[in-house]
C-alpha cells in the first residue's frame, strides 16, 4: 500500500473528500480487491483530511472514533459534520444539549486527529444576529483540556452581509466557503482557519475539474494559508487580519465518483508547489 510522503509546507493545506464508503470509488479509487474494511486505512494514505458524514445523521460510538484514530497516519485529520439536531431547529438558542451530547460522544478519542467541527444549516435557515449569535456562544472552545475549531455552514443568502462575517470574527468561527455551488459563497476569512467545501467536479474530466480549474484551487488554498484573500470570491465584510491560516479543503458533491482523482490532484500540486519553494 503507497505511504504518504511528509511535506512540512503541506501540512497547512489539508485536501480530501467526503467520508470514505462509496460503491464506485471500489476498483477506481480502491484497488481491485482491497476490502471494505481497509478503505479508510488506504483512503488516508492518499488523502490529507477526511470530513466524516455519518456524525450528521446520528451519534457513533467511542469505540468507532478509536477505531478511527488508530487505522490512520500520525498526521491525518478528520473533520467532522456535526449532528442535524442541533442545526435543523427554529431555535439555534435551544441546542446546547445537542452540542454537549455531541462533544461527550465519543469525538474527543480522535486526539490529535480531530480537525474542525462543521455545523451545517439547512438552506431554509435564514440569519437572525441574535439567534445566530446565541448559537455561537453554545459553541465550547475546548473540552477536556482538547482544542475544538468550529466551522458554520450557511446556505441562505440572508447570510451575506457584514454582521454575519463580524459574528463569525468576533467567536473566532470559520465560515465554510461554498466553491462551485448553488449555494451563496461567502469566503471572508473568519478564523484561524479556513474550511472550504469545493462542488464542481464533472464526469467530463477524469480529475474531476479542469487542470486550470485545479490550479486555481490550489492558488487560493495557497493565498488563504499565507495570511491572504484569494482574489475572485464573494466577501462582505472588512479585510481579515493577515496571519498564517490553516486550510481544510474538501471536494464534495458534483460528479462523487471523480472526487478522491480531484482531491488527489490538488494535494500533487501543492507538494510540487512546497518542494519548489523550499529548493528555491
Amino acid at each position: 500500500m503507497a505511504t504518504r510522503k511528509k511535506t512540512a509546507k503541506a501540512t497547512h493545506i489539508r485536501v480530501g473528500v467526503g467520508g470514505w464508503t462509496f460503491e464506485p470509488w471500489r476498483g477506481v479509487f480502491y484497488p481491485e480487491g482491497l476490502t471494505q474494511k481497509r478503505e479508510l486505512e488506504y483512503a488516508s494514505r492518499q488523502l490529507t483530511t477526511i470530513e466524516i458524514n455519518g456524525t450528521f445523521y446520528g451519534s457513533q460510538k467511542p469505540a468507532s472514533f478509536v477505531k478511527w484514530r488508530d487505522e490512520t497516519p500520525d498526521d491525518f485529520v478528520f473533520a467532522l459534520k456535526a449532528p442535524r439536531y442541533a442545526t435543523h431547529r427554529r431555535e439555534l438558542a435551544q441546542a446546547r444539549d445537542s452540542i454537549e451530547r455531541f462533544v461527550a460522544s465519543g469525538v474527543l478519542e480522535l486526539k490529535n486527529k480531530l480537525g474542525p467541527i462543521n455545523w451545517q444549516f439547512p438552506p431554509t435557515k435564514q440569519f437572525d444576529a441574535d439567534d445566530f449569535g446565541s448559537f455561537l456562544e453554545l459553541l465550547p472552545a475546548q473540552a477536556d483540556g482538547q482544542q475544538l475549531r468550529h466551522a458554520v455552514e450557511v446556505r441562505h443568502e440572508s447570510f451575506c452581509n457584514e454582521a454575519f462575517v463580524a459574528l463569525a470574527r468576533k467567536h473566532d468561527v470559520a465560515i465554510v466557503v461554498a466553491g462551485d455551488s448553488k449555494y451563496p459563497q461567502i469566503a471572508d476569512p473568519t478564523a484561524s482557519f479556513v474550511y472550504a467545501r469545493i462542488m464542481g467536479t464533472q464526469e467530463a474530466h477524469p480529475l474531476g475539474y479542469a487542470k486550470k480549474a485545479l490550479d486555481e484551487w490550489v492558488e487560493r488554498a495557497q493565498v488563504w494559508a499565507s495570511g491572504g484573500m484569494p482574489e475572485g470570491l464573494d466577501t462582505y465584510g472588512g479585510p481579515a487580519p493577515k496571519k498564517e491560516r490553516d486550510v481544510y479543503l474538501y471536494v464534495i458533491s458534483g460528479h462523487k465518483a471523480h472526487n478522491p482523482a480531484a482531491a488527489m490532484a490538488l494535494i500533487e500540486r501543492i507538494r510540487k508547489a512546497a518542494g519548489e519553494a523550499a529548493g528555491a
